[in-house]
């Protein structure tokens, strides 16, 4: 079995343009499928949808994240996340959650 310790410089941002849409993969560690969220344009609004694997915390980021980024660029962005540390601290969690945070602030600013 393979251990996954918390390793900050693990976690990845992607973006993959699909059509005028966006993809954005952020992982870390044990890569899975935890969470997708997508927002869109929904008249004046930026509507989310999101879908949650059981047992998964990815959805209180992945949300929030899709929301911000579909109302900077005013485009549909779905948030597909996977990021998990064996045994991480509450200290580690609020790590992870800055660094996945700092990495869509740099996207943006590109």
């Amino acid at each position: 079995m393979v251990a996954y310790e918390f390793h900050p410089e693990d976690i990845e941002l992607s973006a993959i343009a699909v059509g005028r849409d966006l993809l954005l993969l952020i992982t870390g560690g044990g890569r899975h499928i935890g969470a997708a969220s997508t927002a869109y344009v929904d008249g004046d609004n930026i509507s989310v949808s999101t879908s949650a694997v059981p047992h998964h915390k990815e959805h209180t980021i992945s949300e929030a994240i899709a929301l911000k980024v579909s109302a900077a660029l005013g485009k549909t962005v779905t948030v597909v996340m996977g990021i998990h540390y064996d045994d991480l601290s509450k200290e580690g969690i609020t790590k992870v959650v800055e660094i996945v945070n700092s990495k869509v602030d740099q996207y943006l600013t590109q």
